[in-house]
């Protein structure tokens, strides 16, 4: 039985989350080594007010997702495979060791300054439960017929998805798909349409600065959340990393790869259970759980037996 860490995306941040994080020697060093990177105390970034800033946001669960990962790793619970959805993707690379945790945070500064440079306001994201992606993809077609295009962001589950775009063409979509079936359109906490090609231009950006980032062959499985396949060398990841913000997340396919691949126990690092619900139908005979709802002696109890059980 393989294990999966998986690191979540925006919208899942909670004020006071680096606050709430595990009294740990490893979590405190994390917590420093982000501080001297960025040259000030990272804990002054998850109040709600700091938390209204894209870059506040991607920094934080970076910073959240690398410590806890590695409060585990200094317990013995390494994972045989790693994925992170959207920004999520970075504190992956880091504990699959592609990339280094000092780049990553001057990576994911530039790569929130860069989203919201391009929409500074009335963009965002969508969750649209309770259609088929065929059916919420004609009402696209007919929202993006008369109007600004909306896209298709995430397929995070076979009835949940995200949509992005402006406020307006968002508000359209709702409308109807609410008319049509759909159980809730909510609104996600997010300021900026991401994986879609509404961002192409900050990604472009955002990989000129990886060029000059060593990125290296990860030590961990890293699958990618954007093409929904494992990735094996450095360039490939920079690439995945760098343009993850402008491609459409396939985070339904990438759990399945991850059952497929033999995960059965798929972990969740803080600050919510987001991922955790959402892998609820393909690990249905499996477990996932997320760190921010289970002690880490339990976490370590489900770890020692899955390698109890791939040693019988």
């Amino acid at each position: 039985m393989s294990v999966l860490f998986t690191f979540p995306g925006q919208g899942s941040q909670r004020a006071g989350m680096l606050h709430a994080l595990p009294d740990h020697i490893d979590m405190a060093r994390t917590l420093e080594e982000a501080s001297d990177t960025l040259g000030h105390d990272v804990r002054s970034i998850d109040d709600a007010a700091s938390l209204r800033s894209t870059v506040a946001v991607q920094l934080c669960l970076l910073i959240a997702g690398v410590g806890q990962a590695r409060v585990m790793q200094a317990h013995g619970h390494v994972p045989d495979m790693v994925s992170g959805l959207s920004i999520g993707a970075y504190p992956a690379a880091v504990i699959a060791g592609a990339l280094a945790f000092p780049d990553a945070l001057r990576l994911v500064a530039l790569r929130g300054q860069l989203m919201e440079r391009a929409y500074p306001r009335g963009y965002g994201m969508t969750a649209i439960i309770g259609l088929t992606q065929r059916a919420l993809e004609r009402l696209i077609a007919q929202v993006n017929s008369g109007a600004e295009p909306v896209f298709l962001a995430n397929i995070n589950a076979e009835t949940q998805m995200v949509v992005a775009g402006s406020d307006a063409s968002m508000d359209r979509l709702a409308a109807l798909a609410t008319d049509h079936g759909a159980q809730r359109c909510e609104r996600l906490d997010v300021a900026v349409p991401s994986h879609c090609a509404l961002l192409d231009a900050p990604a472009a950006e955002l990989a000129d600065a990886f060029a000059r980032v060593d990125v290296r062959a990860p030590r961990i499985v890293y699958l990618s959340s954007s093409a929904a396949r494992p990735l094996f060398d450095g360039a490939r990841i920079a690439a995945d990393l760098a343009g993850n913000m402008a491609r459409q997340v396939r985070w339904h396919d990438t759990m399945r790869l991850a059952w497929e691949r033999g995960a059965r126990l798929a972990i969740e690092m803080p600050p919510a259970n987001v991922l955790t619900r959402l892998a609820g139908s393909i690990f249905s005979e499996g477990i996932a759980v997320s760190c921010s709802e289970t002690s880490l002696p339990d976490l370590g109890a489900l770890i020692d037996r899955a390698c109890a059980s791939d040693e019988r």
